[in-house]
């Protein structure tokens, strides 16, 4: 049984785009499919899509590769774990990695990127950085 489904999503997404594949299949959660949002707005995913498949919920996500077909996720990373959460008030989630990373943050008006939260001055739960 998996208990952290969001660092289960980020691994199949890191481990899929290290072996160059075209998709990944994740297991479905309203977190995971807000980050997954947040990373084809970034620019780091092509597309997700839910699906179902005998009563069980997956989300199909296309992988992006640039015109040499290397990966555009360089790192995706779990900050905050079930065991040890790890907050930050809007001041110390400004910028990531000088502005080309992006960390995901969870806060009272949803799951939002470290700029977003920023621009809304609120702080949250860090879930994860990529870059």
């Amino acid at each position: 049984m998996i208990n952290d489904l969001i660092a289960d999503g980020l691994t199949r997404v890191r481990n899929a785009s290290m072996r160059k594949l075209d998709t990944t299949k994740l297991l479905h959660t309203k977190a995971v499919e807000a980050i997954l949002g947040i990373l084809q707005n970034k620019g780091y995913i092509q597309s997700f899509n839910v699906i179902e498949e005998n009563n069980k919920k997956f989300i199909n996500v296309v992988l992006k590769y640039d015109e040499h077909g290397k990966q555009v996720i360089h790192e995706i990373k779990r900050i905050s774990t079930p065991g040890r959460r790890i907050y930050k008030s809007k001041d110390e989630i400004k910028r990531f990695k000088s502005g080309y990373g992006t960390i995901i943050v969870s806060t009272s008006k949803g799951v939002l990127s470290n700029d977003e939260a920023h621009n809304n001055g609120i702080g949250g739960e860090l879930l994860c950085s990529i870059w």
